[in-house]
C-alpha cells in the first residue's frame, strides 16, 4: 500500500512540471534581442511619416505662394498660415518659415525635438520647386 501511495504522489510531481530558470532566462534574451532590433527601426518609420507631414505642409504653402503670386504679381507680402505643421494635432516636429522677395519665395521646414535626429535634417522648397537635401545627396528624403 505504501510503494503505491508513494507512486500516486510521484506521478503528481512528475505532471505538475514548470519553467525553469534557465528556459525563462533564454525566453526573456529573445524578446530583448527582437526588441533592440525592432525599436530603432519603429522610431525611424515614425520620424518619416513626420517627414512626410511636413513635405506635404511645405508643397501646399508653396502652390499657396504660387496663387498669391498669379493675383499679385508679386511673392512679396505672403505669410504663410502657420509657423508649424498645422496637421500635428498641436505637437511642433517642424518649424515653418518663409524667406521671400518680389520675384522668390524659400519656404524652410527646420525639425523640432525628436525630429532632429532624422537623417534629412531641414527641408526646403522655392519657388521653381527646387527641394533640399538633393536626392544625390540623402537618399528618400522628398
Amino acid at each position: 500500500m505504501r510503494s503505491m501511495l508513494s507512486n500516486r504522489f510521484r506521478g503528481q510531481r512528475r505532471g505538475a512540471a514548470g519553467f525553469t530558470l534557465i528556459e525563462l532566462m533564454v525566453t526573456v534574451a529573445v524578446i530583448a534581442i527582437l526588441a533592440a532590433v525592432a525599436y530603432p527601426s519603429y522610431q525611424d518609420q515614425i520620424r518619416k511619416s513626420r517627414r512626410a507631414q511636413a513635405k506635404a505642409d511645405m508643397v501646399e504653402y508653396s502652390q499657396r505662394a504660387e496663387r498669391f503670386h498669379t493675383v499679385n504679381n508679386t511673392y512679396a507680402g505672403f505669410t504663410l498660415a502657420a509657423t508649424q505643421t498645422p496637421r500635428e494635432g498641436g505637437t511642433a516636429w517642424y518649424a515653418l518659415t518663409i524667406q521671400q522677395t518680389q520675384a522668390t519665395f524659400t519656404i524652410t521646414a527646420t525639425p523640432q525635438g525628436m525630429q532632429t535626429k532624422d537623417k534629412c535634417g531641414t527641408l526646403t522648397i522655392n519657388q521653381a520647386s527646387v527641394k533640399t537635401p538633393a536626392e544625390a545627396t540623402v537618399s528618400g528624403c522628398w
